[in-house]
């Protein structure tokens, strides 16, 4: 089992903590990790577009001039795609881009997320990350002790001081155990864990 730094808000190492290795200790799967992405960025996409074929745009009954004789290239309809308000040739039309991972595969993926961010040394432990009150210049302190900009912060209860502190700081976004998923894991630089959310995320995943 890894062992890791736990610091408190100053920025300064107060002990360890032993990570478990079935969660964040796995043979790390690119493909799964790389399919979990892709998955929730097809969920998210609306799929509303819409545009008109020839046969959906109005007018274009008739045929504009006579076949031949006129010194004009051949035309059937004044709703043509090559014509000033025809349709589009392949029009796109409302779908649904989501598709399903098995639950094993999720888990799987979001196993080796984590198991790269400790791997990489991306991963930092808090001993806790208690705010009094509702203030972004306290939050952005404890990252600055931390050496950390760009992250994802994982909360293990209702801090609610904490989400409400961050919510205004730019590439910052914080999240509890049960809302983690990979792409969020992979997107930001730094994963900081608070220790009582490293011992729920062992609790759900080992």
């Amino acid at each position: 089992m890894a062992n890791v730094s736990v610091y408190n808000m100053e920025g300064k190492e107060v002990g360890t903590i032993e990570l478990n290795d079935a969660v964040f200790g796995v043979e790390v799967n690119e493909h799964l990790v790389h399919m979990a992405v892709v998955s929730q960025l097809a969920n998210n996409r609306q799929g509303t577009q819409k545009a008109k074929t020839r046969s959906e745009v109005s007018g274009g009954g008739r045929k504009p001039w006579r076949q031949k004789g006129t010194g004009h290239a051949r035309q059937g309809s004044t709703r043509a795609p090559q014509w000033t308000g025809g349709g589009v040739v392949f029009a796109p039309t409302p779908r649904d881009y989501s598709f399903k991972l098995n639950k094993k595969e999720k888990r799987a993926a979001l196993k080796s997320a984590l198991s790269s961010r400790v791997e990489e040394k991306k991963l930092i432990v808090l001993d806790e990350l208690a705010l009094d009150e509702i203030k972004t210049k306290k939050f952005q302190e404890v990252l600055d002790n931390l050496s950390v900009s760009k992250a994802l912060v994982v909360l293990e209860d209702e801090n609610e001081n904490a989400v409400l502190s961050a919510r205004n700081i730019a590439d910052v976004k914080t999240a509890r155990t049960n809302t983690i998923n990979v792409y969020d894991i992979l997107k930001y630089n730094t994963l900081i864990v608070t220790k009582a959310a490293v011992r729920a995320i062992e609790e759900v995943y080992a």
